[in-house]
């Protein structure tokens, strides 16, 4: 029952962080990384929690609305450890309302976890983009 409820807490936190970066709630995602947090988008890693947090938060303030989708989550507790693979469909719009403008990714987030305190904290992701569609320029400023 113990395994359950973790799988379903990082669940649950894995969804928190997509919504806080939909609503671009700096706050809430930082609350869900651990201080040494490590997050590798693409571009290279990012280490500390406020390292994250900046690494993201340009993209998404340049842009318009954007939608986090996850799914086929698979979650392996062990103990006060976790590792997580989910996949991701994001969409993000231009600020613009009349730009036709957006960007896609498919992709899978692959993250470790580390209980502390009780909470779930994640301790590193890394997002393996299978496919884009559209175009980086919906995050110019």
């Amino acid at each position: 029952m113990e395994t359950l409820l973790a799988e379903r807490d990082i669940q649950q936190q894995l969804i928190r962080f997509a919504r806080a970066m939909d609503a671009r709630d700096w706050a809430a995602m930082a609350a869900i990384l651990s201080d040494d947090a490590v997050a590798d988008f693409g571009l290279g890693p990012v280490v500390g929690r406020d390292e994250v947090v900046a690494s993201i938060r340009p993209y998404l303030e340049a842009c318009g609305p954007s939608q986090h989708l996850l799914g086929n989550f698979l979650i392996e507790v062990r103990g006060d450890s976790a590792y997580s693979e989910t996949y991701v469909a994001d969409l993000h719009l231009s600020k613009d309302p009349a730009s036709e403008l957006s960007f896609r990714t498919l992709g899978n987030y692959s993250d470790r976890w580390v209980r502390r305190d009780g909470v779930w904290l994640l301790c590193s992701r890394h997002k393996d983009n299978r496919a884009t569609v559209g175009s980086m320029d919906v995050f110019s400023r």
